[in-house]
């Protein structure tokens, strides 16, 4: 028989709700204090008026009274596309560029002391030379996300080709398969899973760049941040900072969706 303490016993998931319930009111807490004791700054704005604040943002969403003033909803599609553009055009070259230098050692060698040097640039060091190129903040915006998406994806695409199993191959060689139906029927299927992994790393840190490259570049969310600072609207701008975790999540969520998919895909067959 169960006894009454068993029946009531919470699960992991349970006890860690609780704990992010706990710590979300200590923050809550010592941010309202720290306000109301003037510990911050007179133009910080405490937890309860940026809740208010916020609550205009969230159901105005998509109001447009000119480009400065534009709902969040509106800001947030803008970003969005910047970056799905950006990511699309980064992806359809890591992409390839990977399978290339994972099936051809002499390829490898001679593209990895590019990336080598390429990859840890910072992205916005790339702003300038984006202008000078394509002289447009619009187009200046999406080179920013390709070239910073490329490396996470090419890099897994890279090793997971390299890393197929040569037995795969093998016996696609010896059912008559060529070598660019070994590369779609075999190598690809079976790099999958990193490939995707790849790519939810690179569209990550696309929505990470485009917030920044936005409050030089103007336009979408990254705008919306710099131009309420210029307002001194902290609140709006904690707003604008929720959003764009939250957004970053359910984005980073999906791509785990579709990675967990491949994978179970790949051992299904």
């Amino acid at each position: 028989m169960i006894s009454q303490s068993q029946s009531f016993r919470l699960s992991i998931n349970q006890k860690a709700f609780l704990l992010f319930l706990a710590i979300l009111l200590v923050f809550l807490v010592v941010w309202e204090l720290g306000v109301e004791r003037k510990i911050f700054l007179p133009i910080m704005p405490s937890a309860s008026q940026t809740l208010k604040d916020s609550w205009f943002w969230f159901t105005n969403p998509f109001f447009y009274d000119g480009p400065n003033d534009q709902g969040l909803g509106l800001l947030l599609l803008t970003s969005l596309k910047r970056v799905v553009t950006g990511f699309l055009l980064g992806s359809a070259i890591a992409v390839p560029l990977g399978v290339i230098t994972g099936l051809s050692p002499i390829a490898s060698k001679a593209i990895d002391p590019f990336i080598q040097i390429l990859r840890p640039v910072s992205p916005l060091a790339w702003l300038p030379l984006g202008l000078a190129l394509m002289r447009d903040s619009e187009r200046t915006a999406l080179f920013i996300i390709a070239i910073t998406s490329v490396w996470p994806t090419l890099a897994n695409t890279k090793f997971a080709v390299s890393n197929v199993d040569p037995a795969y191959i093998n016996v696609a060689r010896t059912l008559g398969a060529s070598r660019w139906r070994t590369i779609y029927k075999v190598i690809l299927p079976a790099a999958a899973p990193n490939i995707i992994a790849g790519l939810r790393i690179s569209f990550g840190i696309a929505w990470l760049v485009i917030v920044a490259a936005e409050i030089i570049l103007g336009g979408g969310v990254g705008y919306f941040v710099w131009n309420e600072w210029n307002n001194l609207k902290i609140s709006s701008i904690i707003t604008a900072i929720f959003v764009i975790g939250l957004v970053g999540l359910i984005l980073d969520r999906l791509f785990g969706l579709l990675q967990t998919w491949v994978s179970f895909g790949q051992r299904a067959s």
